[in-house]
C-alpha cells in the first residue's frame, strides 16, 4: 500500500488539501470556498458546522483519488490568522468566527482603555485594531456571552481537534490573538483581566509541527484513520518557509486574498521597535520555526482586486485574461490620464473598497490597474518602515493566486 502525507490550508477564499508522497510529489490538490455566511454591513462570519462539513468533503475527495490502494501517514493543518472560536469544556464553539477582514469590534476598539492601548503594540507585536482577535472576543462578551471558564481555539487549532489532535495552542497562530506579552512568552495578565478570563483562556503551547495525536473522527475517511496530526501554523509563515525563505533579506510576498510582505529574522526585536512597527500596522511575532521572528504586514489588495473583478462582472478565467491583456497594454500606453480613477482601502485598519473616478472613459482595466498602483504605494510604506529596523531586502519571492496575472507581477516588479 502506497503512503502519503497531507496538508490542509484553511484560507480566506478557499479550504484546500494536498496529497505528497514520500519524495514530495504531488498526487492530489483539491479545493473548495470558504463556506463564510455574510450579512449587513460586510459581517462575514463562520459556523464550525459548516467548515467541518467542508473538510470533511475534501478529504472525501483526496480518499477517492488514492483509491483503495494508499493511505494518509500524516496530517498537517494550517491556515489564517485571527480567525477562531471560542468553546466550551466539551470543545464544541458556543459563538460563531469572524473573519479577520469582518468589522465587528470596531466600538471595542474605540473604547479601548488607553493605558492597554498605550502598551499594546510594544507588549504583543500585534497592531491594536478591528482585525486583532482581542477585538472579536471583546465584541462577543460585550454581546452578552460569557468568555469565563471557555478557551479560545484558532482555526487550524480548532480543525486538528475535531479531527482527534490534542487542543493545544500553536505558537504563531496564538502570538496573533494579541494576548501574549512577547517579553514573557506568557499570556499578559492585565489584557486578560480586562476580558474578564484568567490564563486558562488560552490552551497551552506548543511549536508548529509538534505531534498532536492521531485522525480518530469518525467522519474521517479510512485512508485517514490513524493518520498523525499536528498543527503547521500561520498559512502565509507556512508558506514562506516553504519556498525557501530564511533570516537573510528576502522579502517573501504571499497575494491572496490578503496581500502579505514578511521578513525573517533570528532574534526578537525591543519593546520600542515592536511599537514603532505595530504604529505602522506591521507585526512582529514568532515564526513557524523556533527561535525565529517575522516581520509581517498584510494589505488588503486581493480583497479589493476581487471586488472590483466583481463590480465589473468578471468571475471566470476567460473574462479575467482579458483584463490581465487589457491592463498590460495600459502599463505601457494608458488610455486615461493619470489620477482619472483613484481607488483607497487596501491599508489594514480599512478594508473597504473606495473609487473614485474623475473622468470619462474609464474602465475595468483602469479600475484595476488603480488598484495595483494603490497596492504598490502601501508596499513601498510599509517597507521603508520595516527597513528602518533591519537590513535592507535584496531579493524578494512573491506566490500566490493572483500572480497568475501578468499584470500582477509587472505591477509588483515595480516595487
Amino acid at each position: 500500500m502506497s503512503e502519503y502525507v497531507a496538508g490542509i490550508d484553511l484560507g480566506s477564499t478557499g479550504v484546500k488539501i494536498l496529497l505528497a508522497g514520500p519524495a514530495g510529489d504531488i498526487h492530489t490538490v483539491r479545493q473548495r470556498p470558504t463556506p463564510w455566511r455574510t450579512g449587513p454591513g460586510g459581517r462575514t462570519t463562520l459556523a464550525d458546522d459548516d467548515l467541518l462539513a467542508t473538510v470533511a468533503g475534501l478529504l472525501d475527495e483526496a480518499a477517492d483519488a488514492l483509491g483503495s490502494g494508499g493511505r494518509v501517514t500524516s496530517l498537517a493543518v494550517s491556515g489564517m490568522g485571527e480567525t477562531g472560536f471560542v468553546t466550551g469544556p466539551d470543545g464544541r464553539p458556543v459563538a460563531p468566527a469572524f473573519a479577520w477582514f469582518d468589522r465587528s469590534g470596531t466600538e471595542q476598539v474605540a473604547a479601548f482603555p488607553a493605558a492597554l492601548r498605550e502598551e499594546f503594540g510594544g507588549r504583543t507585536g500585534v497592531p491594536w485594531g478591528v482585525q486583532v482577535s482581542t477585538a472579536k472576543m471583546l465584541h462577543l462578551r460585550d454581546g452578552g456571552l460569557t468568555l469565563a471558564g471557555r478557551r479560545w481555539a484558532n482555526l487550524p487549532e480548532f480543525v486538528a481537534a475535531a479531527l482527534g489532535a490534542e487542543p493545544l495552542g500553536e505558537r504563531s497562530l496564538v502570538s496573533r490573538t494579541g494576548l501574549i506579552d512577547q517579553d514573557t512568552g506568557s499570556p499578559w495578565p492585565e489584557l486578560l483581566t480586562y476580558l474578564g478570563v484568567d490564563d486558562g483562556f488560552l490552551p497551552p503551547v506548543v511549536a508548529a509541527g509538534t505531534p498532536l495525536g492521531e485522525v480518530t473522527a469518525p467522519w474521517a475517511p479510512s485512508a485517514f484513520a490513524g493518520a498523525r496530526l499536528t498543527v503547521a501554523g500561520h498559512d502565509h509563515l507556512v508558506a514562506a518557509l516553504a519556498g525557501g525563505a530564511g533570516p537573510d533579506d528576502r522579502y517573501y510576498v504571499s497575494m491572496g486574498t490578503a496581500e502579505v510582505i514578511l521578513r525573517i529574522i533570528g532574534s526578537p526585536l525591543t519593546f520600542a521597535a515592536r511599537r514603532r512597527l505595530t504604529d505602522m500596522l506591521i507585526n512582529c511575532v514568532p515564526n513557524v520555526v523556533a527561535d525565529q521572528y517575522v516581520l509581517v504586514a498584510g494589505v488588503k489588495t486581493g480583497l479589493l482586486m476581487r471586488r472590483a473583478l466583481g463590480l465589473f462582472g468578471i468571475s471566470d478565467d476567460e473574462g479575467r485574461a482579458g483584463l490581465d491583456a487589457a491592463v498590460c497594454r495600459m502599463l505601457t500606453s494608458p488610455d486615461v490620464p493619470d489620477g482619472a480613477v483613484e481607488v483607497r482601502g487596501a491599508r489594514n485598519d480599512d478594508g473597504v473598497l473606495s473609487l473614485t473616478v474623475r473622468a470619462d472613459g474609464v474602465g475595468p482595466a483602469d479600475v484595476f490597474r488603480a488598484a495595483l498602483d494603490h497596492g504598490n504605494a502601501e508596499l513601498e510604506r510599509l517597507i521603508t518602515a520595516m527597513e528602518a529596523e533591519v537590513p535592507p531586502g535584496r531579493s524578494t519571492l512573491i506566490t500566490g493566486g493572483w500572480t497568475g496575472m501578468r499584470s500582477v507581477r509587472a505591477a509588483r516588479a515595480r516595487v
